[in-house]
């Protein structure tokens, strides 16, 4: 499995930013606002935790993709990109 699923879910999740169409949970969601957006987060932060001490590696997995989900959707509501993130975590790296 390549990496580029996260920029082909965040694309994805910018054309619903965009096109808001019925019926999609992430154009719900950002049609609810960011207070909405952010208790997401913050819940599927909780479940992580949760996951991580006694749910298993496979629920650990499913809740990192639904807090990464949750936090695309709120870059995507504030119009930042996966590159903004990218260079934040360039700067940060430091190479020996």
């Amino acid at each position: 499995m390549t990496n580029d699923i996260l920029d082909t879910l965040f694309a994805t999740l910018q054309e619903r930013n965009i096109n808001r169409p019925a019926g999609s949970y992430t154009a719900e969601l950002l049609d609810a606002g960011e207070d909405e957006i952010v208790k997401k987060v913050g819940e599927e932060a909780v479940e992580i935790i949760l996951a991580a001490k006694g749910q298993g590696n496979e629920r650990l997995i499913e809740e990192t993709a639904d807090l990464l989900y949750h936090l695309f959707v709120l870059l995507v509501s504030r119009g930042l990109t996966l590159d903004d993130v990218r260079k934040e975590l360039a700067k940060r790296h430091h190479t020996p």
